[in-house]
């Protein structure tokens, strides 16, 4: 008898292990899809290329944090930030590299929990510099591969490109190098100012730079994984251009565009 026991109880186990084994849930999210969402704008930010950005989230009232490193935290431009933050329904807040308090959270703390990240104007070099001290250019490619949506214009935008033009350096516009989250190269202002659409020419002409995109002030770019999405312009007097070399001359394409709401 004892041992027609041990024979029932070992068939239930054998069962068990083999056709109704239940494996516990680890919570891994390794097959689950993120895009990785970049908006890249020409000039300042305004209401209206805010309001884009929150919608790109996709969730009610996100967490947004604004950087203003390239302008060494200017207070004015912390102030310009707060007044075109008022009556839009999203927490916004500011993360200062300059005058740290010891007591704060970490950079990465702060950066990680955010839904979208936006990059202010003013040296982009410095701005690189700082962040790369700091260990922030690290945090910001996590933040990408985890689906937080980055934005920002002129230097906001050139830091997400491998590399581009800058006015940051005294006298004449210069290559720079960025983040290379996005493989091509970038020119802000591209209209505005004169000097910087035949310089952006000519440098991937000379294979200075790579082939790349540029964007007039009120106009942005939309990238997912890497890859063009869409040229989102305020008006149609601003535009977007892709720009390339092509037996020997340089070709400079207008992006077909849907004004952005």
């Amino acid at each position: 008898m004892k041992s027609i026991i041990i024979a029932f109880f070992t068939i239930i186990l054998f069962s068990k292990s083999s056709f109704g084994q239940i494996t516990p849930n680890t919570g891994d999210t390794t097959n689950k899809h993120i895009d990785r969402v970049i908006f890249a704008y020409g000039g300042q930010l305004d209401q209206v290329f805010l309001l884009y950005i929150i919608s790109l989230t996709k969730k009610i009232n996100p967490k947004i944090c604004f950087l203003p490193t390239a302008s060494g935290d200017n207070p004015e431009y912390i102030n310009f930030w707060n007044s075109i933050c008022q009556k839009l329904s999203f927490m916004p807040s500011v993360l200062k590299t300059f005058n740290v308090s010891s007591s704060r959270q970490t950079f990465e703390e702060q950066l990680l929990k955010m839904d979208a990240i936006i990059v202010g104007t003013g040296n982009a070099i410095n701005m690189l510099a700082v962040w790369k001290a700091q260990g922030i250019d690290t945090i910001l490619r996590k933040a990408y591969n985890m689906g937080i949506i980055l934005a920002g214009g002129s230097a906001g935008a050139l830091c997400w490109f491998t590399n581009g033009i800058t006015g940051s350096r005294p006298q004449q516009l210069t290559k720079i190098e960025g983040l290379g989250f996005l493989n091509f190269s970038h020119c802000p202002h591209y209209h505005s100012q004169p000097t910087r659409q035949p310089k952006y020419k000519e440098s991937i002409l000379n294979t200075e730079i790579l082939p790349g995109y540029a964007c007039d002030d009120l106009s942005g770019i939309l990238f997912v994984n890497g890859v063009f999405k869409k040229s989102l312009p305020q008006n149609r007097e601003n535009n977007n251009y892709y720009v390339f070399p092509n037996a020997g001359i340089i070709k400079e394409e207008k992006l077909k565009s849907e004004l952005i709401k």
